[in-house]
């Protein structure tokens, strides 16, 4: 049987304090975490990860993994626990094969009947991070998503196993993008009975280009006829909170900006919505459009490059 070492699975020395070893879980639960990493290996890694904290997170099977590193003997055919340890450790009637597997089984019942040093001891599940990506009509009215993700599962005897869950997100009216939603004890399960982490969710808006979001205010082209900009009209505009009219001033320009206030996210501090005007040039592609185009020519004395600098 091979002999496994968790303190270089950590990337520890073996005098690493009990808060080394908590940072250096952190850290590469994050980096391998399958949902986020692009290592090809990323999904044993993690699990490889997860036994090493399991065993080295927890004081009293950590005393008994060093225990038998100290007194065992690595060979080519694998890892030989001495002869009395079985015994001593309370494995009188075990294959050696299966002792180094059944150490932590072993720990485990140890530790829920409350026998032995270090009985009671518990840690809280460590969070998980991730990112839902909505639209932008869903923050004005709030919807329900199910998203899936790949989520540690830990059994009745302590071992920790990637699975695949379905979860159902209410996303709150008014969420603003970089906003994490939190769903209390959905995130890695809690070690010796703790409790489980969280899940947070960061809020990602799906790209729209009718849109641009800055903060909780909304920006959004509204195109506009040439006589429309210059005579003034009402225009009817679709929004992501419904369709609304406006009014365009007369003698507007291409890039004018008209102000709704408190149409923008209707967050805790509504946002506004910016509608940006963009005049369109009706196409020269009939004799008539033509005829009108060129009498604008002879009767305007228009010249648009006339301020132009030097």
């Amino acid at each position: 049987m091979e002999y496994k070492d968790y303190y270089k699975t950590l990337g520890l020395e073996k005098n690493a304090s009990p808060d080394d070893i908590k940072k250096a879980y952190r850290k590469l639960v994050r980096q391998y975490h399958p949902d986020v990493s692009k290592h090809k290996d990323a999904t044993e890694k993690t699990k490889e990860i997860n036994e090493a904290y399991d065993v080295l997170g927890d004081a009293e099977k950590r005393a008994a993994y060093d225990d038998l590193g100290r007194r065992g003997q690595q060979t080519r055919e694998g890892f030989r626990p001495p002869p009395d340890w079985a015994s001593q450790h309370d494995f009188s009637g075990a294959d050696a094969d299966d002792i180094f597997a059944d150490l932590f089984a072993h720990m485990g019942r140890r530790g829920r009947t409350g026998a032995g040093p270090g009985a009671g001891f518990q840690m809280r599940g460590e969070d998980i991070h991730a990112a839902i990506t909505i639209d932008l009509h869903d923050v004005y009215t709030g919807a329900t998503r199910n998203i899936s993700l790949r989520a540690p599962v830990q059994d009745a005897q302590g071992h920790v196993t990637m699975q695949e869950k379905t979860l159902s997100v209410n996303i709150p009216k008014g969420v603003t993008p970089g906003q994490q939603l939190r769903l209390a004890g959905q995130g890695q399960p809690g070690i010796g009975g703790g409790p489980a982490g969280d899940l947070y969710l960061e809020i990602q808006f799906s790209e729209d280009p009718r849109y641009r979001v800055e903060g909780a205010n909304v920006y959004e082209t509204a195109p506009v006829a040439p006589w429309e900009a210059a005579l003034g009209a009402r225009i009817s505009v679709p929004t992501p909170s419904g369709t609304v009219e406006v009014s365009v001033p007369a003698g507007s320009q291409n890039g004018r900006k008209l102000r709704l206030k408190s149409r923008g996210i209707p967050a805790a501090t509504p946002g506004d919505l910016y509608l940006i005007l963009a005049v369109v040039l009706p196409p020269a592609d009939t004799p008539h459009a033509k005829e009108l185009y060129e009498q604008m020519a002879r009767e305007m004395s228009f010249n648009p490059r006339e301020n132009m600098g030097a």
